[in-house]
C-alpha cells in the first residue's frame, strides 16, 4: 500500500507543473516542498490538486462527510490513507468522493518494502523522466460538529501491482494508481460516470518506472533530510 510519499520540489515548481496558483500561506509552504519523506501515519498536510485553479493543502487520511463525532472521524481516518480501486464504489467512506471529489496527489516518488527471507528491504520508486508525477486521489469535506470548522482530507487510490511492483510489494501486490500526464485533467472532470472512472484505475506501465534500494533508517530521519532517498551503497 502507499503510506510513505515524497515531494522534493519547490512549491513554485509544483504550481508551474500543474498550472495553478498556490493557496496557502508562506508559513505553510514547508508542508508542500522539500519533503523527502512524508508518512501518512502523521496525518500530514499535503498539497492536493483539484478542479480548482489553486493548489491546496489537505490532511492525509480521508474523513467522510457523514462522520458524526470527532472520535468517529479520528477512528475512520486511520483506515482511509488508501482506497482500494476494486471496492472504492462500494465502501461507504469512499463512494461519495470517487464520484464527485477526485484529485491529484503530486509526488516525486514513494516508498515500499520487499519481503525476503524474513527481512524487509526498502525501495524508493518513481516515474522516469517526470520530476513530478500524479497519483490518483479522492478527497472529502468534513465539518467538525462543535467548532463547525471544515476539514479537507484525502486518500490515495491503490490498484493491482504491475510487473515492477509485484517484485517489490511481494506480499499484497499493490501499488498507487498513477496517472499519465495527459490523463490528469480528465481525472478531475466532475461529470465522469463509473465506467469512465474505472478506466483510470489500472496498473501503470512498469517500463516507465524505476526503483532502487535505500537505507532502512529513512523512517527515523527528518522529512527534510535528502539522504532519506539516497540509494543504498553496495557496501552497506
Amino acid at each position: 500500500m502507499c503510506f510513505h510519499n515524497s515531494m522534493t520540489k519547490k512549491a513554485k515548481q509544483l504550481a508551474n507543473r500543474y498550472q495553478r496558483k498556490l493557496n496557502f500561506s508562506e508559513s505553510e509552504t514547508e508542508c508542500a516542498e522539500n519533503l523527502y519523506h512524508i508518512s501518512a501515519f502523521n496525518n500530514p498536510l499535503y498539497p492536493v490538486i483539484t478542479a480548482s485553479s489553486e493548489i491546496q493543502l489537505y490532511r492525509w487520511g480521508l474523513i467522510p462527510f457523514w462522520a458524526k463525532t470527532e472520535e468517529d472521524a479520528a477512528s475512520i481516518r486511520t483506515k482511509t490513507y488508501n482506497a482500494r480501486a476494486e471496492s472504492i464504489f462500494d465502501k461507504p467512506s469512499f463512494r461519495s468522493s470517487v464520484t464527485s471529489k477526485r484529485c491529484l496527489i503530486p509526488s516525486t516518488g514513494w516508498f515500499d518494502w520487499r519481503h525476503e527471507k524474513g527481512k524487509k528491504i526498502p525501495y524508493f520508486i518513481y516515474v522516469k523522466d517526470e520530476e513530478i508525477f500524479s497519483m490518483a486521489g479522492i478527497y472529502s469535506e468534513w465539518q467538525h460538529p462543535q467548532t463547525r470548522q471544515t476539514l479537507y482530507t484525502f486518500s490515495i487510490i491503490t490498484t493491482a501491482a504491475n510487473e515492477l511492483m509485484r517484485c517489490i510489494h511481494n506480499t499484497n501486490f499493490r501499488m498507487p494508481v498513477l496517472l499519465y500526464k495527459e490523463e490528469e485533467e480528465k481525472w478531475l472532470y466532475p461529470e465522469l460516470n463509473r465506467p469512465a472512472i474505472e478506466e483510470f484505475l489500472q496498473p501503470f506501465d512498469s517500463d516507465r518506472m524505476e526503483a532502487y534500494v535505500i537505507d532502512n533508517h529513512f523512517l527515523q530521519k527528518s522529512p527534510y533530510d535528502p539522504t532519506a532517498i539516497k540509494p543504498l551503497s553496495p557496501s552497506s
